[in-house]
């Protein structure tokens, strides 16, 4: 049987933005598949009933840690609120070294084991997402540009890999196709023409952030003199990036630009160099390596 989260959780994971309802059903999904109907049976069989263990959660690599709030509710719909007890050492957005605790842990031990593997799962891939989005945000440090995510995130987790992105640094753009439009290539072909395509969701949804992608000057130019908030420089090299910036200065100045396509780590700077206001970069969701965290087992 899986347990309700306490209180003090539920209030940890509000607190970082996150639905502690939603959390709560991720979490029983993703115990549930491991469990499959059953036990944990090598657990069940090696460990005696009663007993109860303390175990550290630690860093194995450096990085930023994310989803500590995601872990403890893990530990909690498997032991039991009343049956755990966990000290958080490092709080999410801190920057960890080989060997230092993230989490202290007093649980059933059985309980404990059954759900180890959920909890890093999570924990793991969030922190991998946080450390590379603080990689970005450290290369473009001594620039005005900030790094921010996309929507090519894991269906099901794109609200805590967004929140994993602001751990590291980084800003969060639309959470999904409601809260903002974002009008691309395929969207100008259907409307006509990229002034068309603008005015259309101007029309439609007038009080709603709308950002056009751009690939080349001219059409820069017409999106500017329509009003859009913010133009997305899809390719843009870091010339007509600058290009780019010098003519928003000129005709639209409170336009934002973000760049997207062809950025690594080592041209991050001297994109950021540039002027524009954001650089989009999809791998911080889709590419991100994750972070090596373990449970071992401690006196």
């Amino acid at each position: 049987m899986l347990h309700p989260l306490s209180e003090p959780t539920r209030a940890r994971l509000a607190v970082a933005g996150l639905d502690p309802d939603d959390v709560a059903a991720l979490v029983r999904a993703a115990v549930r598949e491991d469990l499959g109907g059953g036990v944990d049976a090598t657990s069940v069989a090696t460990v005696d009933a009663g007993a109860r263990s303390r175990a550290g959660v630690g860093a194995r690599k450096p990085g930023t840690v994310a989803g500590v709030p995601v872990g403890i509710a893990v530990i909690e719909a498997v032991c039991g609120p009343a049956n755990v007890r966990v000290d958080v050492a490092a709080d999410d957005g801190a920057r960890v070294a080989p060997g230092d605790v993230v989490l202290r842990i007093e649980a059933p031990t059985v309980a404990l084991l059954t759900a180890e593997r959920s909890m890093l799962n999570l924990m793991c891939h969030l922190s991998g997402v946080a450390t590379l989005t603080r990689a970005w945000v450290d290369a473009l440090e001594g620039t005005a540009a900030r790094v921010r995510d996309t929507r090519k995130t894991t269906p099901g987790l794109r609200a805590l890999e967004k929140y994993a992105v602001r751990c590291g640094g980084g800003v969060n753009h639309r959470m999904g196709l409601w809260d903002a439009a974002l009008v691309k290539d395929n969207h100008v072909a259907a409307a006509g023409g990229v002034g068309e395509a603008f005015r259309r969701v101007r029309a439609a949804f007038p009080a709603l952030p709308v950002e056009v992608e751009v690939d080349g000057i001219d059409a820069l130019r017409v999106v500017l003199a329509e009003g859009a908030d913010v133009v997305l420089l899809d390719n843009f090299t870091p010339e007509l990036m600058r290009e780019a910036v010098a003519i928003r200065e000129a005709e639209r100045p409170g336009t934002v630009l973000e760049a997207s396509g062809g950025l690594t780590l080592a041209n991050a700077a001297d994109v950021g160099a540039t002027g524009v206001d954001y650089i989009a970069v999809g791998e911080l969701t889709h590419s991100a390596r994750v972070l090596d965290l373990g449970l071992d087992f401690t006196a």
